[in-house]
């Protein structure tokens, strides 16, 4: 099984930058208690209060396919045309920098 890490960048409507924050704080509480879950980290860009990044770690892909799952992802993934101002741009990798 190989790691996988998750680089997602997510951009909030205007005006909805809290309300997204306050969303994607409740999606960290509850995904860093999945199994698998390694790290779940959410950053937001100093210079675009707009823009949100989630840099994610899981045990395998099959963690990260659970996790797609989940009642909380399902639940911001149906938010989204109403919070978000463009479509999340998803990056799946695979570390190759540690042995595994």
């Amino acid at each position: 099984m190989h790691r996988v890490t998750v680089v997602a960048r997510l951009k909030a409507k205007a005006g909805l930058e809290e309300q997204v924050k306050q969303e994607l704080l409740k999606m960290v509480e509850a995904t860093r208690k999945e199994k698998g879950c390694l790290n779940y980290d959410l950053h937001v860009d100093n210079s675009d209060p707009q823009t949100f990044l989630f840099y994610e770690n899981w045990v395998s892909r099959m963690a990260l396919e659970d996790h797609f799952q989940t009642e909380h992802f399902l639940n911001l993934r149906s938010k989204q045309n109403e919070l978000f101002a463009e479509p999340s741009a998803i990056n799946i990798m695979k570390m190759i920098s540690d042995p595994e």
